[in-house]
């Protein structure tokens, strides 16, 4: 193989889109793509719940390993090395779907596309720093969430929609997902060669370990580690990061199982195909265009003058699926346009979370410190998500929907519990 020209830099044109479209693909198809793929393969809405939130636990831990990718070899080479592994990884999952054992060896192939994606965004978010200057940095900071984005929607809309067309045009379930695992795998192959070539090689993407400093090393982390947990009002600071999602935590594994579940079961008995685009691109965009609405009012007003509109906008819509599951309409344009108000409330409000870890991590160790904030908002995710399946099926999805509105109670409770900075998010003048 022809080893590329070792260009220092390159347009970020040519190689920050492709690298946003690598580090979103793969998450969305752990989160979000495996639980549809499970629910049309037959599995119980418990164990989906039960095995795929585990998947989360990469992103938790995310913070313990990060440091290796500094110590050894450059941000490129892992960048490149995960490619191939998602790409593989992929492509077993592909191989495995048709097989009498699927679910056991698809979660396992899903376990290692997860490691590997969560070991991608650390080396990718630190290339992009050590590969452009900073007004290039926040010139593309839009880029980036822009095909980050794009990413989400062809993976949980466009991939989806594809494996729903081949359902409906002849093929069995797992072949129709068979061959759209194999397309995303090729495509991801496609992202990897192309990143072998493009990726420039900054002149600061080297490793931190010459002689032996990881010793050093890993003892300003494990000091940067105890000193974000003695943060003044730090159990005010985890109980927002473990409760303010609370609800959206109970919805986030079954609003696919309940649009595709048939009326039988309490669901709307949607097809795949309609699934990819209600829930995979409208609600996408709508989540998207909440979130960059969210982001500009913080800009103007600042998280303390919106934070209580942004808790509402995160937990009130979510009475679309209590009505959704009372009355089970046959209307797509009313189903579209609950999924739309319920994801564009949760992008609005999401924007407080987001901008409320950014200013927890500030500090001596800012990078270390938002690592573990996304770290501990991932295992907020994983343990209450776990369950979601077990209670659902045992409550049924009108009172499942029910429990979901009680379990908002503790997201207002947490919001009048921390302190935030009048200033803090506001745009200077």
């Amino acid at each position: 193989m022809m080893i590329p020209q070792k260009a220092r830099s390159r347009n970020p044109w040519a190689w920050v889109p492709s690298l946003y479209l690598a580090e979103g693909m793969p998450y969305i198809m752990v989160v979000m793509v495996s639980v549809i793929l499970y629910k049309r393969l037959g599995i119980s809405n418990t164990d989906i719940a039960l095995y795929t939130s585990w998947l989360y636990l990469p992103w938790v831990i995310k913070p313990l390993w990060s440091p290796f990718i500094d110590l050894f070899r450059t941000k490129r080479y892992w960048i490149l090395l995960m490619e191939v592994l998602i790409s593989a990884s992929l492509a077993s999952v592909a191989l495995t779907i048709p097989t009498e054992r699927f679910f056991q060896y698809t979660i396992a192939f899903f376990w290692l596309i997860a490691f590997g994606s969560a070991t991608h965004d650390t080396a990718a978010d630190g290339f992009y720093m050590l590969s452009l200057p900073e007004h290039q940095q926040s010139a593309f900071v839009g880029i980036r969430t822009t095909f980050y984005r794009i990413a989400t929607i062809g993976t949980k809309g466009g991939l989806v929609i594809f494996a729903g067309y081949l359902e409906g045009s002849g093929y069995d379930i797992p072949r129709a997902w068979c061959i759209a695992f194999f397309f995303s795998a090729s495509f991801f192959s496609a992202l990897c060669l192309y990143h072998f070539f493009i990726l420039p090689f900054p002149i600061n993407d080297r490793p931190l370990h010459q002689g032996n400093p990881s010793f050093t090393f890993s003892n300003e982390f494990l000091q940067a580690f105890g000193l974000f947990f003695k943060k003044k009002g730090i159990l005010s600071i985890l109980a927002f990061f473990f409760f303010y999602r609370l609800a959206e935590t109970q919805l986030v594994k079954i609003i696919a199982p309940f649009l595709l579940d048939p009326r039988s079961k309490g669901g709307l008995g949607l097809s795949t195909s309609e699934v990819g685009i209600i829930y995979g691109t409208v609600g996408v965009i709508s989540l998207m265009i909440g979130g960059i609405l969210g982001g500009y009012a913080i800009s103007r007003k600042g998280l303390r003058f919106w934070i209580w509109i942004m808790v509402c906008a995160v937990h009130l819509p979510d009475l679309v699926f209590v009505y959704l599951s009372q009355n089970l309409p046959n209307n797509l344009h009313l189903i579209n346009l609950c999924i739309a108000l319920e994801q564009f409330g949760y992008g609005f409000g999401f924007t407080a979370y987001t901008m409320f870890m950014i200013m927890v991590s500030e500090g001596e160790y800012k990078t270390v410190n938002y690592a573990i904030s996304t770290g501990i908002m991932a295992l907020g995710m994983m343990l209450p998500a776990m369950l979601s399946g077990w209670l659902q099926e045992h409550l049924g999805y009108p009172n499942y929907f029910l429990w979901v509105m009680t379990a908002t109670i503790p997201g207002f409770i947490v919001t009048g519990l921390v302190k935030i900075d009048p200033e803090f998010g506001k745009r200077k003048r």
